[in-house]
């Protein structure tokens, strides 16, 4: 029976003449009090309480443990009991646990209010009690053959005590006994490729870890050294290590020359992309190594294999090959006689020295003279003493580079030659068309210097608009004189702001907004709908032309008020800056025929990947559709919660949040865009009531469709509803309900439902942003950073073969509303059974809303036991 925790007073009920008060006073409300639930971790659970109310049905709270849940997942019903008794309702109460976790587990009772006093039911015991879990599992790895390794497994209850038994190839080691589970198993080492895995046992049953794979390698070899060294081929040598079971079948080994590489923090180098490779049929241990650099420093390493696989790289080991002599003679060897002298000329050798040149050596000899060997060093000329004044017969002339290797070849023996001096002019220090040059330049020096003084002397301070310079005195009065910047037509501009009827304050603050329409250039249309279109155009600057976004209004602006709201917003706009939000480059007016003010044109940044809604539909009914991960549609949503955050920090409503007035720039981040610059453009998705403006209602809070009133939690609820389009990859929300009918839909208690590959977590999120109470709806700061953790919390995300890009630059289409740059809707969705010219049966998506070719990869899902069921009231709406 439940506990009394107050008493309304009797006099209170026989002021009020009220029986049904005392009936209150003295009656238990309560028919059922929750039941004792036992189960299983990940089981779903429901506790159930009802209750019988005399007047109007109270709000029903749930304790565990005595502590309000703030955040259950509970549901009410109210049943009338009768028509004898219109006044009497039946009160069911529901709280469902979905995966029944230790934090769970507790007394679980029901509390209401009636007045003034408090009853509670009697406790429910929700417990948990099972298979054993495991918390470490082991793990798959590569050793190298005997030598020792550790593996880990750990497991728990409720209930305990839970005891493991290790498993090799399927036979128990180490039987477990007492209170104390062995976590680690520690094996000496294996000679074969072998299997773990553990049981956990407890009270309940047993249950088996996965299945660890342990590869089984061969060791690294040892003692990496020189056989024999040239100077350009080496022999190498080194010791295998062991391999169990498995013979060697080949080793590697890899040279790089040091210069080529870089060195770590222990001195070995790191190799480059193409190191030498080659490889070595084993026995024996050896290998010659050829076309190598003489004199040279390399780094080796080498690796041995077998079938399970290769054994881990030998540490950098340094080796250097020899010097060798120069592979060829020195050239231009020339000898020429001056009287008693002969000098002789020769230039270094062309060819390798396979090492350092430490000098030259000369050789001549006569008819009538031995051979005359010189150490000349390492001038490449040298003047020789002839005897006496007669004539020289047959004298020839040799000279050989040499290095510590020893002499290179020697040249052809050249014979003297008679002197035959050659007079040449000196050339002079200075000719006159060098001076001429100097001199130009010296006076083009001048002249800029000059020009660059005055300028510096000109300009004294610059505003915001122009420049303002010092002021002069002309005819007794101060004159300061204003020149405009050259991106800013003051002429245009400034008459078509006088023309508007604006305040000044407006008009002094518009002049940084204002563009001259003559320098945006208009090329051919994006997107075009019932009430604007957006068109590529340039945008030509001072120094460059900026590829923009276009957006022309074919509505009118009819009062003055309208139009002071537009720029005022425009204004705002031009202010902002942050990643995630676009930013208005500039406002201009045209001329228009139709009465009234001047038609506005609002220039955005462009877009290349067009709005967000677009690239959802193509991802998922274009020619060739694309899965897009968990990961990316959790980014998305994370750009535009930070983006909002932003706005709100700004205190601006954006009014008309959803998918597609978010659009993508190149580097794949949300930006949000359309907020409220015109309030008018809207497309299908919007419901005409009455005479009031068409409004998102599918998007739109529920307090916004019944007053009109907008704030950042009306911003909220919408940013909600755009989750819920990222989620279902740019599906209308709501499918099957009238635009008319969402006000009432809403208000009997149905929100979207659960798409059927979205995580709980992000479900629960959007799901408290369409809380009836506003201020329960969590804050775009909350909601970023719990998208953030959630990012982190998924796992990265694999490479796509391709990545699917909505390039608006192939073609537009007809989209509205118009978002801010380079996007259009895409055409009627087709059939996906025809979007994928390489569909099979097998590639259709289990929950029947995704083409899959077969160049595509499934990101993550949820299994259907796994995911929540849809908040009440939803099991058959949208």
């Amino acid at each position: 029976m439940a506990r009394r925790m107050g008493r309304i007073p009797l006099a209170w009920c026989l002021a009020l003449s009220c029986w049904a008060g005392a009936w209150a006073d003295t009656e238990d409300p309560f028919m059922q009090s929750p039941e004792n639930i036992t189960g299983a971790r990940g089981i779903m659970g429901t506790l159930r309480c009802e209750l019988r109310i005399h007047g109007e049905p109270p709000e029903v709270d749930w304790l565990r443990d005595g502590q309000t849940l703030q955040m259950a997942d509970s549901t009410q019903i109210q049943l009338p009991l009768g028509e004898d008794w219109e006044d009497d309702w039946k009160v069911v109460s529901q709280l469902r646990i979905f995966s029944l976790k230790p934090a769970d587990t507790g007394r679980y009772q029901c509390l209401v209010t009636l007045g003034g006093q408090t009853f509670m039911s009697q406790p429910g015991y929700v417990g948990l009690e099972g298979l054993p879990y495991f918390l470490k599992e082991p793990e798959d790895k590569a050793v190298a053959a005997n030598v020792p390794f550790n593996l880990s497994c750990q497991a728990q209850g409720p209930p305990e005590p839970v005891n493991l038994l290790w498993l090799q190839d399927a036979v128990p080691l180490i039987p477990t006994t007492g209170h104390d589970p062995q976590h680690s198993l520690y094996v000496p080492g294996l000679n074969k490729t072998s299997s773990f895995s553990c049981e956990a046992h407890n009270a309940k049953g047993i249950t088996t870890s996965r299945t660890a794979t342990i590869t089984v390698l061969p060791q690294r070899p040892q003692d990496l050294h020189v056989v024999s060294s040239q100077p350009t081929e080496m022999e190498v040598a080194w010791t295998p290590g062991l391999s169990g079971i498995y013979p060697l079948t080949h080793c590697t080994l890899q040279a790089v020359l040091s210069d080529d590489v870089a060195g770590d923090q222990l001195g070995a180098p790191e190799p480059p992309e193409e190191p030498l490779t080659l490889q070595a049929s084993v026995p024996p241990y050896q290998l010659q190594l050829g076309k190598l650099h003489p004199h040279s420093l390399y780094h080796i390493r080498v690796s041995c294999a077998s079938s399970q696989g290769s054994s881990p790289w030998t540490h950098w080991h340094p080796v250097e090959t020899p010097e060798g002599v120069p592979l060829g003679p020195p050239e231009n060897v020339s000898a020429m006689r001056n009287g008693s002298q002969a000098l002789v000329r020769w230039q270094e050798p062309t060819v390798p020295l396979q090492g350092t040149l430490l000098g030259y050596r000369l050789a001549y000899r006569s008819q009538d003279t031995p051979e005359v060997l010189m150490d000349v060093g390492l001038k490449r000329e040298m003047t020789l003493e002839l005897r006496g004044d007669g004539p020289v017969t047959n004298l020839t002339v040799s000279v050989a580079a040499y290095t510590a290797a020893g002499d290179g070849p020697w040249s052809l023996p050249v014979p003297l030659e008679p002197w035959r001096p050659v007079s040449e002019p000196p050339a002079p220090a200075f000719s006159w068309p060098w001076w001429y040059a100097l001199l130009g330049a010296i006076v083009a020096a001048v002249c800029v210097l000059i020009l660059a003084m005055f300028l510096v002397h000109r300009r004294k301070k610059e505003t915001r608009y122009g420049e303002v310079f010092e002021p002069t005195v002309e005819r007794g009065e101060l004159v300061v004189r204003y020149r405009v910047r050259k991106s800013y037509s003051r002429r245009t501009n400034e008459a078509i702001l006088n023309s508007l009827g604006i305040s000044e304050e407006l008009k002094e603050k518009l002049r940084d907004v204002m563009v001259d329409r003559h320098k945006v250039a208009l090329g051919k249309t994006l997107g075009e709908g019932e009430f604007g279109a957006v068109m590529e155009g340039q945008l030509n600057q001072d120094d460059s032309v900026l590829k923009v976004a276009v957006k022309t209004m074919k509505i009118a602006i009819c009062t003055r008020s309208e139009l002071e709201d537009f720029l005022s917003e425009a204004v705002c706009m031009k202010e902002f800056d942050h990643p995630n939000v676009m930013r208005l480059i500039g406002v201009c007016f045209q001329g228009s025929e139709r009465e009234g003010f001047p038609e506005p044109v609002v220039i955005l940044p462009f877009m290349k990947h067009g709005d967000l809604h677009s690239f959802l539909l193509y991802s998922r009914l274009g020619d060739q559709p694309v899965f897009l991960p968990t990961q990316m549609l959790v980014k998305f949503m994370a750009d535009i919660a930070s983006g909002m955050e932003y706005l709100s920090t700004k205190r601006f409503i954006h009014r008309d949040l959803a998918a597609r007035n978010c659009m993508l720039n190149e580097n794949m981040s949300v930006c949000v865009a359309d907020f409220g610059l015109s309030k008018k453009i809207y497309n299908g998705d919007y419901y005409r009531q009455g005479r009031i403006a068409k409004m998102p209602v599918k998007w739109i809070a529920i307090e916004s469709l019944a007053d009109r009133v907008y704030t950042s939690k009306s911003d909220v609820w919408s940013f909600g509803v755009t989750m819920w389009e990222i989620a279902t990859r740019g599906q209308t929300p709501y499918p099957g309900v009238e635009n008319s009918e969402i006000y009432d839909y809403l208000r009997q208690g149905n929100r979207l439902k659960q798409p059927v590959d979205c995580l709980d977590g992000l479900y629960a999120l959007m799901f408290r942003c369409w809380e009836l109470n506003p201020r329960e709806r969590p804050s775009f700061t909350e909601l970023r950073e719990d998208l953030e953790n959630t990012l982190k919390a998924l796992p990265p995300a694999q490479e796509p073969d391709e990545i699917l890009y909505v390039n608006m630059d192939e073609g537009g289409g007809h989209t509205e509303p118009l978002g801010a740059a380079g996007g259009a809707e895409p055409p009627a969705q087709p059939d996906p059974k025809d979007s994928c010219s390489c569909l099979t049966a097998a590639e259709v998506h289990p929950a029947g809303r995704y083409v899959l070719c077969p160049s595509t990869s499934p990101g993550p899902s949820l299994p259907a036991d796994r995911r929540a069921p849809a908040p009440p009231g939803q099991e058959d709406g949208a």
